[in-house]
């Protein structure tokens, strides 16, 4: 059962793509994928209900395309040793407990100061009323944030990206390359809020602080995708963070024990670096980008 996926072709390999045509295929589809989202106008604000659903519509029609348009600039093969196209884009249940497990661990210890300062503030209670009440948190800002927007921009920005940048720049520079077009893809909200006729200086302050922060997020989900092979660590990772927002370092000072708060920040932090490449080891995946 777990290796079904890997015995449902096509069967590809991606060995000849170079970096120019690595460089030019993701453009293509980080482009098309922001695309999507202007292709039918809305008359409504973008967290209008209308205009989510309607988005929703659009980027799941990309993420459909999505593997078609990678299988057309891979090495076609009907050679069996050659793994499938679903492997590539980490869409497989081999040792999937710790591919979903792990990587979500890494990251709630990255968040270690942010969950304290939460739990502390007394706003955990709001946790516990979404476990004892799920339905009221379902509605279309939150499907979007926790759930297509992490499933989407992953699969897209990561799952599709990597396979054809890896056969020319290695598995250690996508990680620097695809968050690019990640942060990128995010600059399109200027647009929205000007249209708003919000302070210039103020839209685009706050672009390029998003477009540093998504840039940096966008390298450590290439990184897990890349270390574990999987698409589902990346997925929830994303969700999470959505979840939690940008730590609030600020609140620290005027917290109820600050000292405990900037400590756990800290040892979060120093734990996550420590951490990050044992518990990401690619051996314990078996990830396809790290096989010889």
């Amino acid at each position: 059962m777990a290796d079904l996926l890997d015995h449902i072709g096509p069967f590809v390999s991606f060995s000849t793509i170079t970096r120019f045509r690595g460089i030019i295929s993701c453009l293509v589809l980080s482009v098309a994928y922001v695309g999507s989202l202007y292709v039918l106008k809305s008359p409504y604000p973008r967290d209008h209900p209308k205009t989510i659903r309607q988005r929703f519509r659009s980027v799941f029609v990309i993420s459909l395309l999505a593997p078609l348009y990678v299988w057309l600039w891979a090495d076609g093969t009907s050679d069996l040793n050659i793994l499938s196209l679903w492997k590539y884009l980490g869409i497989h249940l081999e040792n999937i407990l710790i591919a979903t497990l792990f990587p979500l661990i890494l990251t709630a210890i990255l968040f270690l100061g942010p969950i304290m300062l939460l739990y502390f503030s007394g706003e955990s209670v709001n946790m516990k009323g979404f476990l004892e009440y799920p339905t009221s948190w379902v509605n279309s800002i939150n499907l979007r944030n926790y759930f297509v927007a992490p499933l989407t921009e992953e699969f897209v920005y990561r799952a599709c990206l990597v396979p054809m940048l890896v056969p020319s720049f290695g598995n250690v520079l996508p990680i620097f390359i695809c968050p690019l077009f990640f942060g990128v893809a995010h600059i399109h909200h200027v647009i929205e809020r000007l249209k708003l006729g919000e302070n210039p200086k103020d839209v685009w302050s706050t672009a390029i602080f998003q477009f540093g922060y998504t840039t940096v997020f966008g390298g450590y989900t290439a990184f897990l995708f890349l270390r574990t092979g999987h698409l589902i660590g990346p997925v929830l990772c994303h969700s999470f963070c959505n979840f939690m927002g940008f730590p609030p370092i600020d609140q620290v000072p005027s917290s109820k024990y600050p000292r405990l708060i900037s400590g756990s920040f800290v040892a979060g932090l120093v734990l996550f670096l420590v951490l990050a490449v044992p518990l990401t080891n690619p051996s314990w995946y078996n990830s396809v980008y790290y096989r010889h």
